[in-house]
């Protein structure tokens, strides 16, 4: 790769003769430092043929930073120096994050007579129009768009991480652009709630931090990724300065302090200051549990073959009718083991299964492929399978008891015991379930307890919400957690079943009491 300064510079010269808009409106659009070096990079740098290198910029930056002007700007460069018939496209997540950027765009047209007199604006159709060349600016949002005609000589996708579905990702990148000789793909986001990470923003920010540590390589992306580490100290001043690289320009050291005290002070406004301020993905449920920081900080550096023939309480959380079906495999130290660690099975109905992908944008079906779910034959979860693998796992371990829901269960649980499988019935209440809550919290917050890598227990754990009495007795609420819990009331029945065998430790014994089941 090589640097082509005059290249470079083009687009910079550009921006810099517009004029701001907002709170800057009139005044010139003065690149700052880290701006000029971003541009610098991506439109200086070529190949042997002099094309430019990049074909995917991915800007991560905090609020407040320039951004939806930057895009304007950008956008305004490429509608009047790009060759004949270009067409470039603003997509948003909706329709009044798209209409930010066409309005910046439009703002710093009416300060600029030499733009006013080549574009044309159509503000019915949200559409700029250079008249001497017909490249076309247009916004798109995720809610109102059509594949007819598309091929983008440059995208630029704000606020990536908001995209409800990825639907408008792949129109706008796959096969686009492909009869261009410059195509230009602009990510410019900040990071996104988005605790399950399934979505389209969270799978590109993966992609770019990856390309960012040099743990993937690809020449055509190039990637700047401002935001904090999340045991970073997030009231260190010169943190703030480092993560929001317009800080004391486009926002204020005072207005960022306001921000940190009542981050201090609040729950709430701390989840909004490290996303919003600090530029990290959230990984908090607003109501649960435990945070997925926890489940996240306790993935076990072990393998699976190291659990055969080990002494092992699974527990059983059964669905209704067309839910998942959730097995936890709970294995105590023992020789071998020096820490708690567990696994997991869980199933779901095939013929509902694609109908609940569509419907609640959950990937059950990417989940079944990596076998981190199966499906069974029919509408119900088929109970055969289930005491297929339990009778598997009874020969693969040594299972000592199994903890399950008596509701709904007695009839598969009758036959496991006929094979010789000690079941213990969990009841499903406080006095039952917030000890073996508890001792989860205590060993995993401890290090003591691990588990393997599961999407599906990932995302049951982040959807646990659960009630708490005057005595500070918790228990999971599957009709208050709006997505499935499964795999976290399984791992909860085991943990109380194992707690009847296993000697956890005093303050356990004292704070739970009796323990019969």
């Amino acid at each position: 790769m090589a640097h082509d300064n005059q290249r470079a510079l083009e687009p910079i010269d550009f921006i810099q003769m517009l004029h701001a808009v907002d709170d800057f409106y009139g005044q010139p659009f003065k690149l700052l430092n880290w701006q000029h070096d971003l541009l610098w990079d991506v439109y200086g740098t070529v190949n042997e043929q002099g094309y430019r290198q990049y074909r995917y910029a991915y800007l991560e930056v905090p609020k407040k930073n320039g951004k939806t002007s930057l895009i304007a700007g950008l956008s305004l460069y490429h509608l009047a120096c790009d060759g004949p018939g270009g067409q470039i496209y603003c997509c948003a997540a909706d329709r009044k994050q798209a209409e930010l950027v066409y309005n910046a765009a439009v703002a710093m047209i009416e300060q600029e007579p030499e733009l006013e007199a080549i574009l044309k604006i159509t503000d019915s159709r949200k559409e700029i129009k250079n008249k001497l060349t017909g490249t076309t600016l247009k916004v798109l949002s995720a809610e109102a768009f059509t594949k007819h005609g598309i091929n983008p000589t440059v995208v630029i996708f704000d606020e990536l991480h908001a995209q409800p579905k990825r639907d408008l990702w792949d129109v706008m990148t796959f096969g686009s652009g492909a009869a261009r000789k410059e195509p230009l793909w602009w990510v410019i986001t900040t990071a996104g709630d988005d605790p399950d990470r399934n979505s389209i923003g969270w799978e590109i920010h993966e992609k770019a931090r990856k390309i960012s540590w040099g743990e993937q390589i690809d020449p055509y992306w190039y990637v700047k990724i401002y935001g904090a580490p999340e045991d970073a100290d997030i009231f260190d001043e010169a943190l703030w300065f480092k993560v929001n690289p317009s800080l004391g320009h486009t926002i204020s050291i005072e207005s960022v302090r306001q921000e940190a005290l009542a981050a201090r002070n609040s729950e709430a406004s701390e989840r909004l200051f490290r996303w919003l301020r600090l530029n990290q993905w959230i990984a908090l449920k607003r109501v649960g549990w435990q945070p997925l920081t926890l489940w996240d900080k306790t993935a076990g550096k072990w393998s699976l073959s190291e659990l055969v023939g080990k002494k092992c309480y699974p527990g059983l959380d059964l669905s209704s009718t067309t839910d998942i079906t959730g097995a936890v495999y709970l294995f105590p130290p023992q020789e071998g083991l020096d820490d708690w660690r567990f696994i997991h099975d869980a199933w779901i109905p095939e013929d509902s299964m694609k109908e609940r992908v569509k419907r609640d944008h959950v990937p059950y079906d990417r989940w079944v492929n990596e076998r981190y779910i199966h499906s069974t034959p029919g509408n119900v979860v088929d109970y055969d399978f289930v005491e297929a693998k339990l009778l598997a796992a009874n020969r693969q371990y040594q299972v000592a008891a199994l903890g399950t829901d008596p509701w709904n269960s007695r009839m598969l649980t009758q036959r496991l015991m006929r094979e010789g499988m000690n079941v213990i019935e969990v009841a499903q209440n406080m006095a039952q379930m917030s000890p073996a809550m508890k001792t989860i919290e205590r060993l995993m917050k401890s290090g003591m307890m691990t588990h393997e890598v599961n999407p599906v227990a990932r995302w049951c754990w982040g959807n646990t919400i659960i009630a708490v009495d005057g005595n500070e007795n918790i228990k999971p609420m599957k009709n208050k957690s709006i997505e499935r819990i499964d795999l976290t009331v399984a791992l909860i029945n085991a943990m109380a079943t194992a707690m009847l065998y296993e000697n956890v430790d005093s303050s356990v014994y004292e704070e739970r009491g009796v323990r019969t089941i």
